[in-house]
């Protein structure tokens, strides 16, 4: 099978902090494994010297790589590959693919992948649209050309049964059939980043450290985490690491939201809470996260998937985390919470009880199991067929 991968980048001033990125680095050498030729047309390369690989340009903004397609470099894109099947990671260029597929005159498959939702649906079924894709009510049509794509795909692929629900339910208020184009495949995990958690020993008579290794957007709810910070940061036992993933960011993207940098402000400033960068090395990172106790899940209710969760359970650390979508779905129900002074025990509790963090250890890693890429390649490629 011949893929052409066509992928989005929202950030390639540090690919590390790039999900999607990530992604593809992770899933094309696992597909390539498993006998597909993948080529990935992206700002930056991603996969191994197997991986075919087009440059294309960086969109600018989220809004640009949404609204901007160049059908033209798509049309000699897919004469040149002539692909069996071509996946669009950015799910709402899907109409401009199939466009520029029948001037190519390509009978390849389209699929798409949802790796970001523009909506989220509460407890009681209201659809509520993605703050961070709202500038200037952007939001509504973000969301009929999310549609629009979906009704565009042969295959349409999401990151978990969450995801699945909510995408089937969006994609029926706008009469949009997905019944026999729906599948679940989750995103790899990061093998590099896996360790038994019995390898894993304490400091004696160091405080535990609770990482948040998430982006700073204001929209993952990156407030009510001050919020908390403030309450476990008067605790004698726990302090807390701040990953600052971004580092520097490019005007254009500051311009539309400065959040990251006010929230890494406001986190610096509390006692106890430690901001610090890995500098997009993923060495680097992967020892910040082995010197931790614990995890802290972002407060964002549209998470369909979290690759920074999974970094985390990957490494033997539990996770704690509100009771929102996603999360909810995936992390044992004992470290949810929905109070902040049950966040704060759930923390102390970890902190303070061996027995009890060792089993909830080897519960986060044993959950990412079925993320291996290996797996996760044969997923896909199923889905592809």
């Amino acid at each position: 099978m011949r893929v052409l991968y066509l992928l989005n980048i929202s950030n390639p001033d540090r690919l590390s902090a790039d999900s999607g990125w990530i992604f593809a680095d992770l899933l094309a050498p696992a597909l390539a494994d498993a006998g597909a030729k993948v080529t990935v047309a992206a700002p930056a390369p991603a996969g191994d010297a197997r991986c075919g690989f087009h440059r294309t340009r960086v969109p600018g903004t989220k809004y640009r790589a949404r609204f901007s397609t160049d059908i033209d470099e798509l049309v000699a894109l897919i004469r040149a590959e002539k692909p069996d099947t071509v996946v669009a990671n950015q799910i709402e260029e899907a109409p401009a693919i199939r466009t520029a597929l029948l001037e190519a005159g390509s009978d390849a498959l389209l699929a798409g992948y949802c790796h970001y939702l523009p909506f989220s649906f509460t407890g009681d079924g209201q659809l509520h649209l993605d703050p961070s894709l709202n500038d200037a009510e952007l939001g509504r049509p973000v969301l009929l050309a999310f549609a629009a794509g979906l009704a565009a795909c042969d295959r349409v692929m999401v990151h978990s049964s969450t995801a699945a629900s909510w995408t089937s339910a969006a994609a029926a208020r706008m009469t949009v059939d997905l019944s026999e184009k729906l599948r679940v495949v989750p995103a790899p995990r990061d093998e590099r980043l896996v360790r038994d958690p019995v390898t894993a020993h304490r400091q004696q008579d160091a405080a535990a450290i609770g990482v948040y290794n998430h982006r700073l957007y204001a929209h993952y709810g990156t407030e009510q985490f001050v919020n908390l910070a403030r309450k476990l940061s008067a605790s004698g036992t726990i302090r807390l690491r701040v990953m600052d993933l971004f580092g520097k960011r490019r005007a254009e993207r500051t311009g539309l939201d400065d959040s990251p940098e006010k929230m890494r402000d406001q986190l610096a400033a509390l006692p106890h809470v430690q901001v610090v960068s890995d500098r997009g090395d993923r060495v680097r990172y992967k020892n910040l996260l082995a010197s931790a106790r614990f995890g802290i899940a972002p407060f964002r209710p549209g998470y369909p998937w979290s690759m920074s969760v999974i970094d985390c359970q990957g490494m033997g650390l539990p996770v704690i985390s509100p009771r929102l979508g996603w999360l909810a779905e995936h992390i044992d129900s004992e470290l949810c919470f929905t109070t902040p002074a049950e966040a704060v025990a759930l923390a102390e509790r970890l902190a303070m009880d061996d027995e009890f963090h060792a089993l909830q250890a080897k519960r986060a890693h044993a959950s990412t199991a079925e993320f291996a890429p290996a797996l996760v390649a044969a997923r896909y490629l199923e889905a592809l067929s």
